[in-house]
């Protein structure tokens, strides 16, 4: 079976093309006709680093949330249904995170948008992290307007993990 795929041109303008190359079925989140495409509705295609990043997720897994050094943020859109945990392991000496991992519940861009702030944090501190806003994320992965909320689900994910971290270092210094 194959896709017949909607690109955009080199320039980004909203102006698409249909592809007639038949790209094999991989379970990637890109748009599908049936019958003849001419005849179907204009489609929004998925930018080709939001196929890259769901179809190659970086950073997919998970930390020992028990370890102090592990700052999880679990985050929801009840709109659509998206669920994103995204975790973070920092080096409590320098405060750089390390490590991060992320699991999400979602369509093609909220998956992506979580790969993409994995890549955006790994060896920031975390005052530099906590200020990634979800513009950065939708601009680089050229999300449409109706696909906005996954990039803020990222920056939500990201805060909540840092506050995490900071709430049990809070707590271990206290003890």
């Amino acid at each position: 079976m194959f896709r017949t795929l909607l690109a955009r041109n080199s320039l980004g303008a909203s102006a698409r093309s249909v592809l007639r190359a038949p790209v094999p079925v991989t379970g990637a989140a890109v748009p599908r006709f049936v019958g003849n495409p001419v005849a179907q509705p204009a489609r929004r295609a998925y930018h080709p680093k939001v196929i890259d990043h769901y179809t190659n997720p970086r950073n997919v897994g998970s930390l020992d949330k028990n370890l102090e050094n592990v700052g999880t943020g679990l985050v929801g859109a009840p709109a659509c249904g998206d669920v994103m945990k995204l975790q973070i392991q920092v080096n409590d000496d320098t405060g750089v995170i390390e490590n991060v991992k992320f699991k999400t519940f979602g369509c093609g861009s909220a998956i992506a948008s979580s790969s993409y702030m994995t890549e955006l944090v790994r060896g920031k501190t975390l005052d530099v992290a906590s200020q990634i806003k979800n513009t950065e994320i939708a601009k680089e992965l050229s999300l449409p307007p109706v696909k906005l909320h996954c990039s803020m689900l990222a920056e939500d994910a990201i805060k909540a993990a840092i506050k995490d971290y900071r709430s049990k270092r809070k707590s271990t210094v206290l003890k």
